[in-house]
């Protein structure tokens, strides 16, 4: 071999190699000076120095206490309070804030795996969330929307997907997205059918109008596979019913008007929660009450729905159709109740928070003028400036818990050695402005930065 090709060799290689040094190099960072609200119990680190690489955070510090090593990109984080990514325990990906749900299934159907839900993935995760449970979509395109994130081709928080729901019976057109099951042999292959597809949650509904034997089966098979069973509390019976076949997660506070829960319920919740590890765990709920509570001041303002930032994704025609259906928000029949509802919210979380339940942040984003750009945030003011519930504890409901609940607390939930680099931060103190989340300026999942400075990161 001559000479000179050897050299040639031996400069592919060295380029080779250098090249890896240098991806390498590049997937190190250091996020410096910021203060810390980690997820856990203790107080915010001032000073935080976080050190990533890879998807991998490696060690968590301070300033005094942790140097950043030479090979490391600095990303600075002062005058910022820095927090783990958001979870958003309830979505729904397949919608975007139209009226008509009808008109919206038939319409956009074929462009839910294409359009709709990738576009309401990056407009989660560009506000925040770097982890969501979607409760509601036909079953391909879920696995199709799930694969393309994990895979990167799609920008947009950590899924974890229900499929369709569960329930008794289902309106013609909605056979996609609902399943309905006749008789105990049925409940039990609906669910191993989505359990063997790969889903992470059962979302079950109307409990109530199934059989006991029915609803029991849905929950003894979901967890035979280890998947964890939300379900509706709109009705006292859906909540009876839910306690007594084992329901982890209950969705919404329910009970229409009715200023609170019946006291029998209360005491089976109390009962429940006072036999959490023996009964494998802590009872969850997600209320999703800021749809309802806001929706007077959407009427009073609706300037938020002009916010082109629920646009991003979205194809013009698309956009067009979203703006016409909600051009009169005190029109809209789904809120018709609203006002009588609003008045009961407080007594009802506060019933909530007094059994002793965990509460988790969830939004219902996507229904009519919930726009999964600004869903998250507004569901956290309303908890911490509405119902008093500390932002400590807000927070921690968006972050630790909601991985506590989802069983997978040993990689995500909190900034800590070992876990995955889901990281946001925003300028200011987020623990006496809770708002500042309206505007999340930095945005970081799996140690990659989608939004840096208050701009997406452009791929």
């Amino acid at each position: 071999m001559s000479g000179i090709r050897l050299v040639s060799i031996a400069l592919i290689v060295a380029a080779s190699l250098l090249a890896n040094v240098t991806a390498h190099a590049a997937q190190k960072k250091a996020l410096v000076g910021g203060r810390l609200i980690d997820g856990l119990l203790g107080p915010p680190i001032a000073n935080s120095v976080i050190l990533i690489d890879g998807e991998t955070i490696v060690a968590v510090g301070t300033t005094k206490t942790l140097d950043v090593p030479s090979d490391y990109e600095v990303i600075s984080t002062e005058g910022m309070s820095v927090l783990p990514g958001l979870w958003d325990m309830h979505v729904h990906l397949m919608i975007n804030g139209h009226s008509d749900y009808d008109h919206w299934d038939k319409t956009y159907a074929g462009r839910f795996a294409t359009e709709i839900m990738p576009a309401s993935a990056e407009q989660l995760l560009l506000a925040g969330v770097t982890t969501a449970r979607d409760l509601g979509a036909p079953l391909e395109d879920s696995l199709t929307v799930r694969e393309g994130i994990e895979s990167g081709r799609i920008p947009g928080p950590r899924l974890f997907i229900s499929g369709p729901f569960i329930q008794h019976e289902v309106d013609p057109g909605t056979e996609a997205f609902r399943w309905a099951v006749h008789g105990v042999r049925d409940a039990r292959n609906k669910v191993r059918m989505l359990a063997e597809a790969g889903v992470d949650v059962i979302k079950l509904i109307d409990q109530d109008e199934m059989t006991f034997d029915e609803a029991q089966a849905v929950v003894d098979e979901a967890h035979k596979h280890g998947l964890p069973v939300v379900a509706h509390s709109h009705r006292p019976d859906e909540i009876r019913r839910g306690l007594r076949i084992g329901v982890d997660n209950f969705e919404h506070t329910g009970l229409a008007a009715a200023p609170g829960y019946p006291e029998d319920i209360m005491e089976l919740l109390r009962e429940r929660t006072a036999t959490g590890r023996i009964r494998g765990g802590p009872l969850y709920w997600t209320p999703t009450v800021e749809g309802l509570w806001n929706y007077d001041q959407v009427i009073a303002n609706p300037e938020h729905l002009d916010n082109d930032c629920w646009h991003r994704g979205l194809e013009p025609d698309t956009i067009a159709d979203i703006k016409q259906s909600i051009e009169s928000p005190k029109e809209l029949l789904y809120f018709d109740l609203t006002p009588k509802r609003k008045p009961t919210l407080i007594n009802k979380v506060t019933q909530l928070r007094e059994a002793g339940v965990v509460l988790l942040i969830g939004t219902d984003s996507g229904i009519p003028m919930k726009f999964h750009c600004q869903s998250t945030w507004n569901e956290l003011e309303v908890w911490v400036n509405v119902m008093d519930i500390p932002a400590m504890e807000a927070i921690r409901a968006a972050t630790y818990w909601p991985a506590k609940m989802m069983k997978v607390s040993d990689r995500w939930g909190t900034v800590t050695a070992g876990k995955y680099a889901d990281i946001i931060a925003v300028r200011g103190d987020v623990l006496k402005y809770i708002n500042l989340l309206q505007r999340v300026d930095f945005v970081m999942k799996g140690g990659v930065v989608y939004k840096q400075d208050g701009r997406a990161v452009e791929r």
